[in-house]
């Protein structure tokens, strides 16, 4: 087609084609608008090569000036303020360096203290009587700020300043980064280890609504949740992998803050392009409301007086590797290479010396542009904003660390460096002491003060501020005679994922601890058994149900509802960790403690996300965590990525996590009962870990006396028979515990051993039993000696011992101190296999057999048989001794 030449402004054309598209929108409607735009917008980009797709605005603020609203503050004060926190988040980190090397970060904040201090002055609302308090997710690398700024409000004194990182120093210290487990009045939320905020947020915003849904929020007005992220973090998988959740959820309570300050630990986030405008398009893509705050007030009117758009193009021209330069050089080289690469460019800037150029601000720095960038967050209704606010790592820092790639390190400031940021910052610090880097807070009747406190009074009170509640009644919990049909046992054969599942069945029935129950699902609910809870308590979703399931017709029809309690998360273990997260932690976050039980295929749990594990310790979670499908053996078929025979070993790891490994039903009744007791009627901050097995067999009653055994680990489960010269016992877990009671009659029928079934349902408590009584008698070594609880049980057994697992030999191997005379162990060390149990656990040597030459191999070590009772068991065994060493194939 010819091309023709064609005339007139770019506003004529541009309101030709408004013209056009309000005369479309009124007789063809909005989506057929859409639509028609989208093709015309697909040819535009076939005709010019690398046009890019329609994700991107152009580079410059998204409010522009005149929409604006007025600044509410005393914009000279509240500079005052972060200026005094901005010397004290320095003079912290520095102070601690120059007598430990415990370091510490000063760039984060000071690249984000406006962005902070906006927040705290305006808009972050505390708690009060009937609301919670916003949720504020704070960059984990800022925290100096914080702790700086909650000094000049009084809630932290010097010596708490003093002793930054040093948490043990006498009078005790401040953490490195958020955690509350550390500063459990403090912090609510931990945000350092990359990317877990993010993902946690849009959660903690979702679980809002989910309380809110089913009539348990407290609050006469919503929360809104506040997470801070680094532009650098983004790169995480967790930081933007679940944003669609967020649209889809309309999850306009939340609000993103990304400090874009163009930098990570090493450089640029992105030197060679955009950061700002990748993020922009992931996020509208996803459906976010996006706010872009780039630039400062100072160039507002250099781009009204462009009237070639030549700043903008240069604006997008630049990469950010550019920026980054232009942020430490001076404004003579910003003038000669940003503004000189287009000579009618350089009259935009005449006007300007070079130092005034050098101090053209970034968006991020700007009081009023952050301002109205987090008032139009507050309003906007229908889908979760993120603003992206340009920053320079390190402001303020000048040749100490301002922009430049060792920002993230710099911990220390000599005097030159101590008396610039002094000047700049007009911080009343004379020269005498100036060396000595002294913090700074005004006096409790100065006007900064009386400022700094009003704002925060009106807005409901200070934050972070975690808040338990000691008078609370916690929950209506069931007696232990709750359970008594798990106690009886039951002919029928049933795994012990069965077994839980109509373990939550009837807690589900208890009036007072029914509606506190969340169970969380990753997509595998039939797999486990719990579809029957999907007509009885339906699945959670704010839209309820707008299609007809394609099971309808069926008793077990996937049945989601508005009020529904199920979280059904679809294929993702870090979202429902997160969720897990949010409910464990809804006795501090909103004063409603609830009960979540997430189960979940246990090989995706602690491998996969053992990071959220950790940090559901450290911010103090409550729980239940069911690892289905346990065993390396039990779980046959599925092969080498979905056998499990070490999550037992990654959850021990975790201080406050309980892991337990039951084989019978009854076990599973005693420690939800005890769990349930102790997380939510002593308060005790721990959680739980059990796995489940997928193996039927018979769940038998439950002996006389074993609960005690069965929460602190080990307790004797079936005596072997009595007149046999030799003795033995064996201790089981899971359903391997049938492997040990195969072995028991075999040992006794045919080798004349009397072997004791134990049933070793923890060894990690028993474990930490046996390092607590250790350490007490090594610090004092004239006392009478304690005894752990494995020692005082095992201490008049005669005989060898053997441990057999579906789990690896280091599980049972934690005890082998402190069992007498050693411990022979047996595991499923190795890849996994898909094939049946029984050649699994030939495979692995935790069969029955395995068993019986185990333990007669460990007479033979006490000099109790012959070596050649051994051999000839092997052979009558029909095990190949010249098999394979599994864990190394």
């Amino acid at each position: 087609m010819e091309k023709k030449e064609i005339h007139g402004s770019s506003d004529k054309w541009a309101e030709s084609l408004q013209s056009v598209f309000d005369l479309a929108l009124e007789n063809q409607g909005p989506e057929r608008t859409a639509q028609l735009l989208n093709k015309l917008a697909d040819r535009l980009r076939a005709s010019q090569d690398g046009l890019p797709r329609g994700f991107n605005t152009p580079y410059v603020n998204t409010i522009p000036p005149e929409q604006q609203p007025p600044f509410p503050g005393d914009w000279q004060m509240e500079r005052r303020i972060k200026s005094y926190i901005r010397w004290n988040a320095m003079a912290m980190v520095v102070k601690a360096n120059s007598t430990t090397n415990v370091g510490g970060h000063i760039s984060t904040y000071a690249s984000a203290a406006t962005l902070y201090e906006v927040g705290f002055n305006h808009f972050f609302r505390g708690h009060t009587e009937n609301f919670p308090g916003d949720m504020v997710y704070f960059q984990g690398h800022a925290a100096p700020g914080i702790y700086a700024r909650a000094f000049l409000e009084g809630r932290l004194d010097e010596k708490h300043l003093q002793n930054f990182r040093q948490e043990l120093a006498d009078g005790g210290g401040l953490s490195s980064y958020p955690h509350p487990y550390l500063m459990p009045e403090f912090w609510q939320f931990p945000t350092v280890s990359m990317g877990l905020g993010p993902l946690l947020s849009i959660y903690q915003a979702r679980f809002n609504r989910y309380l809110q849904a089913r009539g348990l929020a407290k609050w006469t007005e919503e929360p809104k949740v506040w997470c801070f992220v680094g532009d650098g973090e983004s790169d995480e998988p967790e930081t933007l992998g679940s944003l669609t959740l967020a649209s889809r959820e309309n999850l306009d309570n939340l609000v993103w803050v990304v400090n874009c300050n163009l930098q990570r630990l090493d450089g640029p986030v992105r030197g060679n392009g955009k950061i700002i405008q990748e993020l922009e398009a992931a996020f509208l893509g996803a459906g976010w409301n996006v706010i872009k705050v780039i630039w400062g007030s100072d160039w507002d009117d250099l781009l009204a007086r462009d009237k070639s758009g030549l700043l903008l193009k240069r604006m997008e021209e630049a990469v950010d590797g550019d920026y980054q330069k232009y942020s430490v050089e001076p404004g003579s080289y910003t003038r000669r290479h940003f503004f000189g690469k287009y000579p009618e460019l350089l009259g935009l800037v005449n006007h300007l010396t070079d130092d005034q150029i050098r101090k053209l601000l970034r968006g991020g720095h700007d009081t009023r542009k952050v301002h109205a960038a987090y008032q139009a967050a507050m309003e906007h209704k229908g889908r979760p904003t993120v603003i992206l606010a340009k920053t320079v790592k390190g402001y303020g820092l000048g040749e100490a660390g301002e922009g430049r790639n060792i920002s993230h390190q710099q911990k220390k400031m000599n005097e030159k460096e101590l008396r610039e940021f002094r000047a700049r910052f007009n911080i009343p610090i004379s020269d005498d002491v100036i060396a000595e880097t002294p913090f700074y807070r005004p006096s409790a009747d100065s006007p900064e003060t009386k400022y700094l406190r009003e704002r925060r009074e009106t807005l409901g009170g200070f934050l972070p501020a975690r808040r338990v509640n000691p008078e609370s009644p916690g929950l209506d919990v069931p007696k232990r005679d709750f359970f008594t049909e798990f106690f009886k046992g039951s002919s029928t054969e049933v795994s012990t994922t069965m077994a839980f599942v109509r373990l939550i069945s009837v807690l589900l029935r208890h009036k007072g601890l029914s509606k506190h129950i969340v169970p969380i699902i990753p997509d595998e609910a039939r797999t486990f058994g719990l579809d029957a809870l999907f007509k009885d308590i339906g699945i959670y979703s704010s839209k309820g149900q707008l299609y007809d399931p394609v099971d309808s017709s069926s008793l077990l029809y996937y049945n989601e509802k508005k009020d529904g309690q199920i979280l059904e998360e679809g294929i993702t273990e870090a979202g429902s960790m997160a969720s897990f997260i949010a409910a464990g932690t809804s006795y501090a976050t909103h004063g409603v403690p609830m009960a979540p039980f997430y189960i979940y295929y246990s090989m995706f749990g602690p491998q996969r996300v053992g990071d959220l594990f950790w940090l559901a310790g450290d911010i103090r979670a409550k729980g239940f965590l069911l690892g289905a499908t346990s065993g390396r053996t039990t779980l046959n078929g599925e092969g080498l990525q979905h056998q499990d025979g070490h999550s037992l070993l990654h959850v021990g790891t975790v201080p406050t996590l309980l892991a337990y490994d039951p084989a019978f039903a009854y076990e599973i009744a005693v420690i939800v009962a005890d769990g349930l007791r102790r997380m939510y009627t002593e308060g005790e901050d721990i959680f739980y870990y059990l796995t489940l097995y997928n193996e039927n067999y018979p769940m038998p009653p439950m002996p006389a006396g074993v609960e005690d055994g069965i929460l602190k680990g080990l307790y004797k489960f079936k005596p072997g028979p009595e007149g046999k010269k030799l003795k033995a016992h064996i201790f089981g877990s899971g359903s391997i515990i049938n492997s040990a009671l195969k072995a028991q009659e075999i040992l006794a029928e045919r080798y004349g051993v009397s072997a004791d079934v134990w049933s070793a349902t923890s060894y990690k408590m028993l474990r930490t039993d046996a390092l607590g009584c250790k350490r007490w008698n090594m610090l004092h070594p004239t006392a009478a000696p304690k005894k752990s609880y494995v020692e005082t049980l095992l201490a008049k057994e005669q005989g060898v011992f053997v441990a057999v697992s579906d789990y690896m030999r280091l599980v049972p191997d934690q005890i082998a101190p402190w069992v007498p005379g050693g411990l022979m162990t047996l595991g499923t060390d190795g890849f996994g296999r898909s094939d049946t149990r029984a050649r699994l656990r030939r495979f692995f040597e935790v069969d029955a057999e395995s068993t019986v030459i185990a333990t007669l191999y460990a007479l033979v070590e006490k000099g109790q048989v012959d070596r050649q009772l051994v051999t000839e068991a092997i052979k009558d065994l029909g095990v190949n001794p010249e098999k394979v060493f599994p864990q190394i194939v």
